[in-house]
């Protein structure tokens, strides 16, 4: 149960890193200052558990970025 929590704060908080680079080059200032909230709860969830699933999560959470944002950019 660790690792996969683990895992899905780390996901989250790759996508919202990468949801927020995204913002920032598009001078997105709202979406950036609410994306900062999922940020944080990402680190917050992620710093209290192990480091186990910590190498998987990351590159799931930032390919989901660039696809999900890429796909919404589109619309």
């Amino acid at each position: 149960m660790t690792a996969l929590a683990l895992f899905l704060s780390t996901f989250m908080l790759v996508c919202a890193l990468g949801a927020q680079s995204l913002f920032v080059n598009n001078g997105r200032y709202g979406a950036a200052a609410l994306n900062s909230f999922f940020i944080g709860s990402g680190n917050l969830i992620l710093f209290k558990l192990e480091i186990s699933a910590f190498i998987l999560g990351g590159p799931c959470g930032i390919c989901t970025a660039m696809f999900i944002l890429r796909h919404l950019h589109r619309r």
